[in-house]
């Protein structure tokens, strides 16, 4: 293992340093078990997490939970679902306490000013045909609408089999509204019919996600070393899964050895008192996991193992970098 100074010229060094002084500690909340959608495939409805535990209704307990996570030395809270928008109040006690980020639908659109600058990551399940089918609703051209040219807003674009090969044109789409967009890929937590990943598929995907970061540089925020990773799920000869992943609730976490993982992360249920196993599904098998956070998260704590050489440190530190700009932590 080398230095990173004996790895980086001036150029990189800068790079690795601002990002260095970030230490990022994320956890994960869900605002409320409600949602505006059933989707077919959210790990949310599927893994029964949405009746895990009883709503908290009481808004006062919502900011002594958030003023306790704080000086836990939470600094970067995540806000999922159900949908988060259904209570912009719960939203609006974490925004004024701590970095917030909130993942939407982007069906009811975040009012700017109240939250004038809460990123906001909006889902997105394909074209229109694709969000029909998984979705029941076309909420692209919605949220689109919602959020078109806001600076604190991007696409999660959530790559699904059927988009191999076809997912250029949402991408124009994405930039023509002046939004930035970051791919992941459908994980299809409810086996559906047609929306299952192949070896094939999934190296096609790669070289077209790697096309799209070449052609539209403003709009696409990853890295090839990211497309690599979710594509083939595999990291430095190691494979991703239960024993690899970075992203477990730490209480709850009982593996031995245990791995590099996440410093005092939790995914709190919205009772403020039940935990869940992950950033994900309780039911997920963790081998087929395509969760884009977690992948980046797994490079992200394995610092060391990225010291070897120069490529790979490079490759490390354009993975950060890339979730620093996702959540606000450095500029686009």
């Amino acid at each position: 293992m080398k230095t990173v100074s004996a790895l980086l010229d001036a150029a990189w060094l800068d790079r690795y340093r601002r990002i260095s002084k970030l230490n990022i500690r994320s956890s994960i909340y869900d605002v409320t078990n409600r949602c505006n959608l059933r989707c077919k495939g959210c790990f949310f409805f599927s893994s029964g997490e949405h009746a895990a535990a009883v709503e908290e209704m009481d808004l006062t307990r919502w900011e002594a939970f958030i003023e306790a996570e704080k000086a836990r030395g939470v600094n970067l809270a995540i806000l999922i679902g159900g949908e988060p928008t259904l209570c912009l109040e719960r939203v609006e006690a974490f925004y004024r306490r701590l970095p917030t980020f909130c993942a939407t639908n982007g069906l009811i659109r975040i009012p700017r000013d109240r939250f004038p600058d809460l990123m906001v990551g909006i889902s997105l399940w394909g074209d229109e045909q694709d969000e029909l089918a998984l979705r029941g609703r076309d909420t692209f051209s919605i949220s689109r609408r919602h959020y078109e040219g806001d600076r604190h807003a991007y696409y999660l674009f959530t790559i699904t089999p059927h988009q191999v090969g076809r997912a250029e044109r949402v991408v124009r789409k994405i930039r023509d509204a002046g939004l930035k967009v970051h791919m992941q890929l459908l994980s299809n937590d409810e086996g559906v019919d047609g929306f299952f990943w192949t070896p094939q598929a999934l190296a096609d995907l790669r070289a077209e996600m790697d096309a799209l970061l070449e052609r539209y540089p403003e709009t696409v925020i990853s890295s090839r070393y990211y497309h690599r990773i979710i594509t083939t799920g595999r990291m430095l000869g190691r494979r991703f899964g239960w024993r690899e992943c970075p992203s477990v609730t730490a209480p709850l976490d009982r593996r031995d050895p245990p791995p590099r993982r996440l410093a005092n992360f939790v995914r709190w249920a919205s009772d403020l008192r039940t935990m869940h196993r992950c950033c994900t599904s309780e039911t997920r098998d963790c081998a087929v996991c395509k969760d884009g956070a977690a992948h980046m998260s797994w490079v992200m704590v394995n610092k060391r193992a990225h010291l070897h050489s120069t490529e790979d440190l490079q490759n490390w530190i354009e993975v950060y970098e890339m979730f620093a700009k996702l959540y606000q932590f450095i500029p686009w």
